[in-house]
């Protein structure tokens, strides 16, 4: 299980990740789901040793930090692009990182197979399309055959049966007890791959749930309504119950409502002689509700720091 408890990482005048507490737990595949800055990458480095944490702990199988990289036999994590150019073959990285690490000559035979690199490898890396890197790169992360595997943006560069088969590929370690971890910055891709989303944003967690939870947050319908007048309506729906959203749903001259109808919102814009130009009921795609989410964080705490990490 990997446990991160009030974990904050600020170097350079900002603070990266602040104050942040999540579980990964054996058996399931665990999103750590947010934007660009959300801080996931900057977390991974503290849970993956690369990086010292300010304060706050992080343990993966109940081993804590001991200064220094956690070992591949522990955690699989997907290498560097960096580490995939020159004119070596897929054979020969696997089979340099294996004796670096002490891992057999027939692990290195059996990756490949798993990760569709099969008939690759004596093809030269720099040959290989986007899709064929990251498939190296997630064979390097299954290598030492670890217990837990942090994978960074795992889907990425990936087409859409490329995707398909990382989502079959994680599902099997984890149906072996094994804790998977991955990040991601797309909602509704993320929420096909995991089990449970945990959402960033400026460093601290901001939800954690089953995906279903999540997907179910998207079946929340919003009153959209226009008006020449949004702050003099959205007082008049606030002192009635109604709650505004910040969403992409919303914007100059609009509100997105909850917790009302929109006949409702209509009646008391009539009532209190508020111009409506547009009235309409929708439901927010799931990239709308994780908009919303991180909104709200940022509405409700300030960033310890002018920044916050990717």
């Amino acid at each position: 299980m990997i446990e991160v408890k009030e974990l904050t990482k600020a170097h350079g005048g900002r603070t990266a990740v602040d104050r942040l507490s999540l579980t990964a737990r054996p058996g399931a595949v665990t999103a750590f789901l947010g934007a660009a800055g959300a801080g996931k990458t900057s977390a991974l480095r503290l849970i993956l040793g690369l990086d010292s944490p300010t304060t706050g702990t992080v343990t993966v199988c109940g081993v804590p930090l001991r200064g220094r990289p956690r070992s591949p036999h522990q955690v699989g994590a997907l290498p560097e692009p960096a580490e995939l150019r020159g004119r070596r073959t897929a054979g020969a990285i696997l089979g340099a990182l294996a004796r670096a690490h002490g891992i057999g000559a027939g692990r290195v035979a059996e990756v490949p197979a798993e990760t569709g690199l099969a008939q690759e490898p004596r093809r030269r890396v720099r040959t290989y399309s986007p899709a064929m890197r990251q498939r190296l790169r997630i064979a390097m992360a299954l290598l030492a055959d670890p217990p837990v595997l942090l994978l960074d943006e795992p889907l990425a560069g990936l087409d859409v049966e490329g995707v398909r088969w990382v989502r079959r590929l994680l599902r099997a370690p984890a149906a072996q007890g094994r804790t998977v971890a991955i990040t991601g910055d797309r909602a509704a891709e993320m929420a096909q791959t995991a089990d449970r989303i945990v959402v960033l944003d400026r460093g601290r967690t901001v939800l954690a749930q089953s995906s279903a939870e999540f997907v179910a947050r998207s079946a929340a319908a919003r009153v959209v309504v226009g008006t020449p007048h949004p702050a003099e309506l959205a007082a008049v729906l606030r002192g009635e119950g109604a709650a505004m959203v910040r969403a992409r749903l919303s914007g100059p001259g609009r509100l997105a409502v909850t917790g009302m109808t929109a006949e409702r919102v209509g009646a008391l814009a009539t009532e209190h002689d508020i111009v409506i130009l547009e009235l309409d009921t929708r439901r927010p795609t799931l990239e709308e509700v994780l908009g919303e989410l991180c909104a709200g964080s940022a509405a409700v705490s300030a960033p310890s720091g002018p920044g916050g990490g990717r």
